[in-house]
């Protein structure tokens, strides 16, 4: 009896264990469960913090490898980021983690630059050509350069012995010439127009002047003062700069500096924001530039004379 007993006694105490263990081992799986969401948000908060410039370097080795001169069925182009239809350069990792409708947007809206920027280049190749066609008009071909960048039209005029005179600010006859036919085609637009004036880089005194600056602020001025007064355009669209020798076209060494480097612009300015301007978007290159170092053609009857003084 007493081994019945104990055996009886053994099976009950085995079974208030294993009835114990069962109702404890929900918390094992609850465990478990924490742990994963715990390694979920590790996860989720390690992929968020992006390296830039790993991303970056990610991007130009995908770049470098799906670049196979190949046709694209992501791009249209040749290759991933090859060309689309419409010419534009493809980013394989903006193919993929910009959302679709955001693309189109895009897509539309660099449409819409390029149509505005273009549109804005043609304006300024019909004041080139009026301004070019007063200027032959009045015998003065060549008198001035044009070119067509980020900040408008620019129309540069050599300042030689003809327009203003050694270290003088005060307009020749054949300046006041040269301004008297490119005003009429800048009077009907509503552009902005600013003049900036340069000297050369020559180390020689600018008397009257105080420096390079004050010579090349007053010949702006007085570009301006001439375009209100006998050019008739309004002064709310004329500005004035000096920048001295600070901005050359040629390297002090290269002798055409003295020459090409001491010139006036007149700039008809942009109104497009800055990242839809001519240049930028088009990549316009520059139009009706003479070969460098190109001298100004005198007026009919008017001698040469070789540039003097620091301006």
């Amino acid at each position: 009896m007493s081994a019945g007993r104990a055996a009886g006694g053994r099976r009950r105490g085995s079974s208030h264990a294993e009835e114990h263990e069962d109702s404890e081992r929900w918390m094992v799986t609850y465990a478990d469960m924490l742990t994963l969401l715990l390694v979920l948000f590790i996860v989720l908060y390690a992929i968020s913090q992006v390296n830039t410039s790993k991303f970056a370097q990610l991007k130009s080795s995908l770049a470098s490898a799906f670049d196979n001169g190949q046709p694209s069925i992501l791009s249209g182009g040749s290759g991933i980021v090859g060309g689309n239809a419409a010419g534009e350069k493809s980013d394989p990792m903006e193919q993929i983690f910009t959302p679709p409708k955001q693309r189109d947007k895009a897509a539309a809206a660099s449409t819409q630059d390029r149509q505005a920027a273009q549109r804005e280049t043609d304006e300024f190749k019909k004041i080139e050509a009026a301004i070019k066609a007063s200027l032959h008009k009045h015998g003065l071909d060549g008198h001035a350069q044009f070119s067509i960048n980020e900040r408008g039209l620019v129309v540069t005029v050599v300042t030689d012995e003809l327009v203003f005179s050694g270290n003088s600010a005060v307009l020749e006859a054949v300046g006041t010439k040269i301004l008297g036919a490119v005003a009429p085609p800048l009077r009907p637009v509503d552009n902005q127009i600013q003049v900036d004036g340069h000297t050369n880089q020559q180390n020689v005194s600018t008397a009257p002047y105080l420096s390079g600056w004050e010579l090349s602020s007053a010949r702006a001025s007085s570009v301006v003062r001439h375009l209100v007064a006998s050019g008739k355009i309004s002064p709310r669209r004329l500005s004035a700069a000096g920048f001295s020798d600070q901005r050359p076209l040629l390297a002090a060494s290269d002798p055409r500096s003295i020459t090409r480097n001491r010139r006036v612009e007149i700039v008809v300015l942009s109104k497009l924001p800055a990242g839809v301007r001519t240049a930028p978007v088009l990549g316009q290159p520059i139009t009706g530039k003479p070969a460098p170092g190109q001298p100004v053609k005198p007026a009919p009857g008017q001698p040469v004379k070789p540039a003097t003084g620091h301006g």
